[in-house]
């Protein structure tokens, strides 16, 4: 058995596959292993901490990678939870079906997906068209110039398009949002692991722009008040503003299991979407499943 320390939560990892089943026979303790999506990483790990602390029976082992990457361990049986910040595919729908079992969907939460540029760009506001031609394959925009604006530092001001990799639900859905069904990212786009990485770069990066999940933004990037047309208001990535919509680039945010949940994984995501799962979802900057009112 390997021990990691993520922040404040231990993350017991096992070589028995026996032990990773959140029903699994681990004595007097029970693992879950919880694996998928980068923008539910934070809070995930929030969960899994807070929760030991309601009950010291129950671990949870948090990994990213991707919501392809939770999607597909649950597939294969080596997760019991898939975090997913986009709808899982028909071909993962279907490997599930095809050995008599079903993906099973939870809704835990919503998301901003935050478009990100440097502190000290002037940039303020964004349609999705705006967006689309700057990101997707055809688009003209390729210099801040292009878009009015000059780019303190920025010496060429040629736009540094920084996104997720194509594992990511960021990636599908920032597409899917964005760009034309059939409109693929630019050749050059730098696909980066992690909503983290994201940012990092572009606050070390005067002429880049990101995308990624509204937890992660520091106070040397700026969060782009996006519009869904140059007639409409736009609106910043916020919890409120992905509760009623008003930002156009949030989505729900997923956990599946395979088949219906049982057991002590049940329990543990009854916990998660009741009040203290839901409030440390709002501390961390994410918007709850309904409203809520927290201490």
């Amino acid at each position: 058995m390997f021990r990691r320390v993520y922040g404040n939560l231990l993350v017991i990892l096992t070589i028995t596959a026996g032990l990773l089943a959140g029903c699994g026979d681990g004595g007097d303790r029970v693992f879950i292993q919880n694996k998928g999506s980068d923008s539910l990483l934070i809070v995930a790990q929030s969960w899994a901490e807070a929760y030991h602390g309601h009950d010291g029976s129950v671990v949870v082992a948090v990994s990213g990678g991707g919501s392809g990457a939770g999607l597909s361990a649950l597939i294969n049986g080596t997760a019991d939870i898939a975090n997913a910040s986009r709808a899982a595919r028909p071909e993962e729908i279907a490997l599930l079906e095809e050995r008599g079992s079903r993906l099973v969907q939870h809704v835990v939460g919503f998301d901003a997906l935050a478009v990100f540029v440097h502190s000290d760009n002037p940039v303020s506001s964004m349609t999705l068209a705006q967006l689309a031609d700057i990101y997707g394959e055809g688009g003209t925009a390729t210099t801040w110039t292009d878009l009015g604006v000059e780019v303190p530092g920025c010496k060429d001001q040629i736009i540094v398009l920084v996104g997720r990799q194509n594992n990511s639900g960021s990636y599908a859905y920032f597409r899917q949002a964005v760009m034309a069904e059939s409109q693929e990212y630019k050749l050059g786009t730098l696909d980066l692991h992690v909503s983290k990485d994201v940012v990092e770069l572009v606050e070390n990066t005067p002429c880049a722009i990101g995308y990624g999940g509204m937890a992660y933004a520091t106070k040397n990037v700026k969060m782009v008040c996006v519009a869904p047309d140059k007639n409409d208001a736009c609106a910043v990535p916020s919890a409120a503003s992905a509760i009623d919509g008003s930002y156009p680039i949030a989505r729900p945010l997923r956990m599946y299991t395979n088949g219906d949940s049982k057991g002590p994984v049940k329990t543990y995501l009854d916990w998660i979407m009741g009040e203290a799962g839901q409030c440390i979802l709002l501390e961390k900057g994410y918007a709850p499943i309904e409203e809520i009112s927290c201490p």
